[in-house]
């Protein structure tokens, strides 16, 4: 089931697993195409979820999917300090769970080289954001929600920092403190509630990038995300939900398993 709110397809499938299922389909639907008309495909994809990278990875091996004209831009990277990234190989580094859970299951013969799979870096900001307009913009972005409707690691002004929906919507690339709440709900879910070994700052790729994006895809994977999806979805645009702003694309669809959806339209 699709309905349309306030410029946001909201598509409801029976379970979690048909999320990362719908998504898996989405991603490789978008490359395919792409590739019968011989054009490139940019997609900037996230880390959390990543249940949907196993079954693409399937896919692409069973069909025999080239992924060589394909740039992953991945959307956000935990640091140990502002300069700092977290180290690859620690368990809770993005670059190891892309590699485990997609790079390293796709065939050789298939899969992209290194140079295009991409992350932020500190220092190398606008870098980012150049390579994505130099390839002529992302196709699909891909992400999850955060509980304080943060997109990538877009997290909200602090209270009492006043940024208006126009000036948040075209931040780009940046190093920034992760908030409390990211910092808390994260920590329960991957590292067993430990909050004091949560990396306290990030990379993120911009709102600027993300809403540029031809085609936006959201999924919601977890219970506690009910909460925060009524007020993207029907609250004013607002910097204090980042999400709302993906209204503004025109192109948007979450996508929710029955039982979180259920209430909300």
């Amino acid at each position: 089931m699709v309905e349309k709110i306030n410029n946001i397809s909201f598509k409801t499938v029976p379970t979690e697993w048909d999320v990362y299922f719908d998504m898996a389909l989405t991603m490789l639907d978008e490359i395919m195409k792409n590739n019968e008309q011989g054009k490139s495909t940019a997609m900037i994809v996230p880390v959390g979820p990543t249940a949907q990278y196993p079954i693409l990875a399937k896919l692409v091996n069973q069909l025999g999917v080239s992924l060589k004209n394909v740039w992953f831009f991945n959307m956000d990277e935990y640091l140990i300090t502002p300069e700092k990234p977290i180290d690859p190989n620690d368990p809770m580094s993005f670059h190891k769970r892309m590699n485990d859970e997609f790079y390293s299951r796709v065939r050789e013969d298939l899969i992209m080289p290194p140079e295009q799979r991409l992350f932020p870096k500190p220092g190398k900001e606008a870098e980012y954001d150049a390579l994505i307009e130099k390839l002529g913009g992302i196709d699909l972005c891909l992400g999850g929600l955060g509980i304080n409707g943060h997109v990538a690691f877009n997290e909200p002004p602090e209270p009492g920092v006043k940024v208006s929906a126009d000036e948040f919507a075209s931040l780009g690339t940046r190093v920034l403190a992760i908030s409390r709440e990211t910092m808390t709900i994260n920590a329960y879910g991957y590292q067993r509630g430990d909050l004091r070994g949560m990396p306290a700052w990030c990379i993120t790729v911009g709102m600027k990038q993300i809403i540029s994006a031809r085609r936006i895809y959201i999924a919601l994977n977890r219970d506690w995300q009910h909460g925060i999806v009524k007020h993207v979805l029907f609250d004013e645009m607002t910097s204090a939900i980042p999400a709302s702003l993906l209204r503004k694309n025109g192109n948007v669809t979450f996508c929710a398993y029955e039982s979180l959806a259920n209430g909300l339209l």
